[in-house]
């Protein structure tokens, strides 16, 4: 048996406090069929109350799997992140695996925490991917049973589970205009990332239908999780000469720097905008102005990805190429009257 850390149970205390040899240890923790019933459970007990944690390469090496799943997010500060979080790691620990959760939103960074997730030997990865992933991210991905969530890059896996950002974006939008309003602005994230060109594109697609004047309808674009960015471009909105009657907002944390930007304003029009806010949080519910709250269903979205993942590292089946919208549950929640 390779020797533990300092301080750590070793399988050969375990067997000394029973009484056997080391390999018959090794052996009963791996169920490994020569060792009966009985002798399994006594070494079991033994190890859970000396508190001894098994090395993970060594039961790999004996032909063990690896029960851990990595998620790889770019933010974790909002719920609708956390909620993929709580989820995915519900879904995980039923199917008897355990999720490790990685935050990076830079190519340098997801490349790092790609590596360490590979050196752990994770039996499987879900990315919210970079923009543009580097290329050790990608080569080690394609060692590795992975799933693309929400952001969609080409060359990953051909397996993506998302929202139907364009279709969700164009609703919200098109809620704001059947109710009088003609003056929009949105404020959205890049579009280098596929989430922020697809809800841009709901937004355009949206005025067009309703055959709007497109120069009333103005784009603020910047980074998703900045909530500078989002405090900036309500105030430009605000001073603009003609301001608009409605904001759109395309992403979580813009919604909350928008709402926030409006709150602390001393403008007349602050409190009169309305609002097609990107995501239902909770934190919303104290805006006591003129709201339309996107909801999409973020928890369905991520046991379905990870349930279906986990099946196919069950089965040991090929990650063919298969693509999820999650569009069924997408629903608005009225306040503030038009």
């Amino acid at each position: 048996m390779p020797s533990s850390a300092p301080g750590m149970v070793t399988a050969r205390q375990i067997a000394e406090s029973l009484g056997v040899a080391v390999s018959t240890v090794g052996r009963a923790l791996a169920d490994d069929p020569r060792i009966s019933a009985r002798t399994k459970a006594l070494v079991r007990e033994a190890a859970a109350r000396l508190g001894y944690v098994e090395n993970l390469p060594a039961r790999m090496m004996r032909g063990g799997a690896s029960r851990l799943i990595g998620l790889m997010l770019p933010d974790i500060r909002n719920s609708f992140y956390a909620t993929i979080a709580d989820a995915m790691s519900r879904c995980c620990d039923a199917a008897g695996y355990q999720l490790v959760i990685s935050i990076a939103d830079d190519p340098a960074v997801e490349a790092r925490h790609t590596r360490e997730l590979a050196s752990a030997r994770v039996a499987g990865i879900v990315i919210v991917p970079t923009a543009e992933p580097a290329p050790e991210t990608r080569a080690i991905l394609a060692r590795f049973p992975h799933v693309q969530l929400l952001r969609r890059v080409a060359g990953l896996a051909p397996v993506w589970f998302g929202i139907d950002d364009r279709e969700c974006l164009r609703a919200g939008t098109t809620a704001l205009i059947a109710r009088g309003h003609r003056r929009i602005a949105y404020v959205g994230g890049e579009t280098r990332y596929s989430t922020g060109a697809a809800r841009l594109a709901g937004f355009r697609q949206a005025v067009a239908e309703a055959g709007l004047d497109p120069v009333l309808a103005t784009e603020h674009l910047g980074p998703p999780a900045d909530t500078r960015f989002g405090a900036d471009a309500l105030r430009s909105v605000l001073e603009a000469e003609l301001p608009p009657s409605a904001i759109v907002t395309g992403a979580v944390q813009l919604t909350s720097a928008v709402l926030g930007a409006l709150a602390a304003s001393r403008s007349p029009l602050a409190r009169q905008i309305a609002i097609a806010a990107f995501g239902d949080e909770p934190v919303f519910g104290w805006w006591p102005g003129k709201l339309v709250a996107m909801a999409m269903p973020v928890e369905e979205l991520a046991q379905s990805c990870g349930n279906w993942l986990i099946e196919r590292l069950r089965t040991g089946a090929p990650l063919e190429e298969h693509a999820y919208l999650a569009t069924t549950k997408l629903s608005f929640r009225l306040s503030g009257g038009r």
